[in-house]
């Protein structure tokens, strides 16, 4: 915690929305400079986007509810806050702690959120990025095929993963184009684009899988059998300790998060959900 390096860590469809706020705010610590000239400096506002962690507040809010969001962070490399969720917590502490900046750093991280807010209030098309999630889910597809040979000894075939994200990153571009050739004016249009925007990261959640025994179900931000992460770490053992891989967790490893990856295609594109068995 301190009023230096700005972090965020969020959902990656925010990526639009953030970087258009931390232009307009002023740097709590470097006056003059925008929070995003100052992150330019120190090696690119990208490289301070984190992904979203278990402890975080917002980590529930998309892991678990399938809405996108974000945890604001500004901190000061060695130097770190020891009271923080414990009694000895206080503002007199932490203000010492910031040198009495407290209402500055606070100031910065309002004028961001209320910037976000406004914009989402205000813009007719709401402000997410859907094409995140294809850049990854393309890097799966990347890893299978380097692996295609060793899986296809084992009767395993990628093509249902291939073509599923053909298809959602086939639909987020038309989806993208429609909006940009379409007249913001209509209402109804707006309407139907802007639920198709809000349906993504909730698809994402997957529908195979106890909420109960499993309560964080996105599939790329959760925890669980079901997740990309679980995915691809079984998969690196094909080629690392093969005794160790398990083909028929890994075919269901596999088609829950095709059949996902899928769904959220389809939300997108408003397609009924349409999968084509391979022959």
């Amino acid at each position: 915690m301190g009023d230096d390096t700005f972090s965020v860590y969020m959902s990656p469809l925010l990526a639009d929305l953030i970087e258009g706020a931390i232009k307009q705010v002023e740097h709590p610590k470097h006056v003059g400079q925008s929070i995003m000239s100052v992150a330019e400096g120190q090696g690119g506002w990208r490289s301070r986007v984190k992904p979203l962690y278990l402890n975080s507040g917002a980590y529930s809010f998309t892991a678990f509810g399938g809405v996108p969001a974000m945890e604001l962070r500004f901190h000061e490399e060695g130097h770190v806050y020891p009271f923080v969720n414990t009694q000895m917590d206080s503002v007199s502490r932490l203000q010492e702690h910031l040198q009495g900046r407290v209402c500055v750093v606070g100031r910065a991280v309002a004028e961001l959120v209320g910037l976000m807010v406004l914009r989402l209030a205000h813009d007719h098309i709401i402000a997410l990025d859907i094409t995140p999630y294809s850049t990854t889910a393309l890097k799966l597809s990347a890893l299978l095929t380097q692996l295609s040979s060793e899986l296809q000894v084992r009767g395993l075939s990628p093509q249902w993963v291939y073509s599923a994200r053909g298809d959602y990153s086939r639909a987020a571009k038309t989806l993208q184009e429609a909006i940009k050739n379409t007249d913001i004016q209509d209402e109804r249009m707006t309407r139907l684009y802007n639920t198709r925007l809000m349906r993504v990261e909730y698809y994402f959640l997957s529908q195979y899988v106890s909420v109960v025994e499993t309560p964080f179900r996105h599939v790329l931000h959760g925890r669980g059998e079901h997740t990309l992460s679980a995915l691809t770490e079984h998969l690196s053992q094909l080629h690392s300790h093969p005794h160790l891989f398990h083909e028929a967790r890994f075919r269901r490893q596999l088609a829950l998060f095709t059949w996902t990856l899928q769904g959220a295609a389809n939300a997108l594109s408003g397609d009924v959900w349409n999968i084509d068995n391979p022959s």
